[in-house]
């Protein structure tokens, strides 16, 4: 399996598996500086990792230490969008699994439609809601990884989710939880497509992170989701695409972020 390729390479690069990975997502890559003693690792080297041309992030694997555990940091997912089939973007899940990684914690940058969330804002990702028909899982099931029919009640785990609210309440910060809606991209949504999400109960929207979870939900990953929301969707007052309020959102972001992953991490 080519995913097996890819975790025997990488474990042959560091001393052990780390205790947990992280997936960066857009604009919060360089909370990978955190890490100390880092062994950097560009996906393009790993054996079997599906092509990154034309991929926008930094696409490396960053392991280290932070607050004295072993830490993965992913800097850069693979996008459907991108052109990427729906397993490829599930890839990273997959070969962190077979590294012997039991827990992830994705982070995505998102468009809120709950106009109580601001830019800048970090909400727990609770749940989601997918309309793009096709599954990472889609095609030939493998055993070793998990069951063929799987339950997605506790795709996020409750127990990292408690944890994550409990370090937010230490460092004096509110993260509301919510509902992650996946739309497939690469264009924004129309006002309409956000008026029917609202309905739906989805509170943010994004691009990522969902074929992540569905592939950790199979193969019994835990995942903990936190979204930075980068704008307000279209159709919402003051929504749309804004390059200013999304370049001035990502460094509050960023902030935030690296407190809550050192609490959280040293206290798995």
């Amino acid at each position: 399996m080519s995913y097996t390729q890819a975790a025997e390479y990488v474990n042959s690069k560091i001393d052990r598996a780390p205790d947990v990975a992280v997936v960066l997502g857009t604009g919060m890559g360089d909370l990978a500086d955190a890490l100390d003693n880092k062994i950097v690792i560009p996906y393009g080297e790993i054996p079997g990792f599906p092509p990154i041309d034309g991929n926008y992030h930094k696409c490396r694997l960053v392991v280290g230490r932070l607050e004295g555990a072993s830490v993965a940091f992913m800097q850069g997912r693979l996008h459907y969008y991108e052109g990427y089939t729906m397993a490829e973007t599930a890839f990273m899940i997959h070969m962190l699994k077979a590294m012997g990684i039991e827990t992830v914690i994705l982070t995505n940058a998102s468009g809120a439609l709950n106009d109580e969330y601001a830019p800048g804002d970090i909400v727990i990702i609770r749940d989601h809601i997918k309309l793009c028909a096709e599954s990472p899982l889609r095609g030939k099931n493998f055993d070793e990884l998990g069951e063929r029919f799987f339950d997605m009640t506790n795709a996020y785990d409750k127990g990292l989710i408690r944890l994550c609210e409990k370090c937010a309440d230490g460092l004096g910060m509110s993260l509301p939880k919510g509902v992650y809606a996946y739309m497939a991209g690469p264009q924004f949504e129309t006002p309409a497509e956000i008026r029917a999400l609202k309905i739906l109960g989805a509170d943010l929207v994004g691009m990522s992170t969902v074929p992540e979870v569905i592939a950790a939900a199979h193969c019994g990953v835990r995942i903990l989701a936190l979204s930075g929301v980068s704008n307000m969707a279209a159709g919402i007052e003051g929504g749309g695409f804004n390059r200013e309020a999304i370049d001035n959102a990502e460094p509050v972001i960023r902030e935030k972020l690296i407190g809550l992953l050192k609490c959280i991490i040293n206290k798995l």
